[in-house]
């Protein structure tokens, strides 16, 4: 079973910038952390991040929800350039409330020149029907409000001239 969640945007960058921040900036950046979400620190064993089937080790700080550390897996799934990201989160390493994987997609499109429609989407997969009450919770409640910081954190690095840590 999973819930979608689904967000929309205009950014008025060029569609490069669009499309390149979310996945190729520094992830500290866009996930500063929120609420229960802990903040992440770094990752690892990211040496071909951003490439199609790329994976990296996501560490994030100290929480009430987390014990800090390693905390999940990401991967690449597709990227259709200037277009579309899709990618797995998976790997958790503390009870997600059922969830064994998220899956997210970043669409871009422009409209006209430094206009972009942005579709942020993800897929919170869980098991369980008894965890259903607080899966959903969480996914309409917490994870769609998560969803609008990390957006407006990307927006931030795609107006910035920050360098892109990835190619």
């Amino acid at each position: 079973m999973f819930f979608e969640i689904k967000t929309t945007a205009i950014f008025n960058c060029s569609l490069e910038r669009a499309f390149q921040a979310p996945m190729l900036a520094d992830v500290t950046k866009i996930h500063t952390g929120y609420g229960l979400m802990p903040k992440i620190t770094h990752v690892t064993d990211d040496e071909n991040w951003g490439k199609i089937g790329s994976t990296k080790k996501v560490y994030a700080a100290k929480s009430f929800s987390q014990k800090g550390g390693f905390v999940s897996m990401d991967k690449v799934v597709e990227r259709i350039e200037n277009e579309r990201w899709n990618i797995e989160v998976c790997n958790f390493q503390s009870w997600m409330l059922g969830y064994y994987k998220f899956c997210g997609e970043w669409k871009t499109k422009e409209l006209e020149p430094n206009q972009i429609s942005i579709d942020y989407t993800y897929q919170l997969h869980f098991k369980g029907i008894l965890n259903y009450p607080l899966a959903w919770m969480f996914a309409h409640l917490f994870w769609k409000k998560y969803m609008h910081q990390v957006l407006e954190n990307v927006r931030k690095l795609a107006y910035s001239n920050e360098l892109l840590m990835y190619k």
